[in-house]
């Protein structure tokens, strides 16, 4: 009786992981600091800099980047976002 409450369990967690992997979400949430930004506008114009602060945003592929005191608002696509780099 043992060994089938150990398969039933061991299949269960099989389950489980092999349904986290089959979706795009994350399963743990972290935290990450980038200390280097670049952006590309709209119009062309490239902005780089330190970064203040910065957000993601669950539902969508939006960044809220802050650097030198102005906020933008850009797809994930158009920024890069450096770690390491003062």
């Amino acid at each position: 009786m043992k060994n089938i409450s150990k398969i039933a369990a061991a299949l269960a967690a099989v389950f489980l992981l092999l349904s986290a992997a089959s979706c795009n979400k994350q399963i743990f949430d972290t935290t990450y600091h980038f200390d280097y930004a670049y952006i590309g506008l709209p119009n062309g114009e490239c902005v780089e800099g330190r970064v203040e602060s910065w957000t993601d945003f669950e539902d969508g592929d939006q960044l809220q980047i802050k650097i030198d005191g102005t906020w933008y608002l850009v797809h994930a696509s158009n920024a890069v976002l450096v770690s390491g780099r003062k």
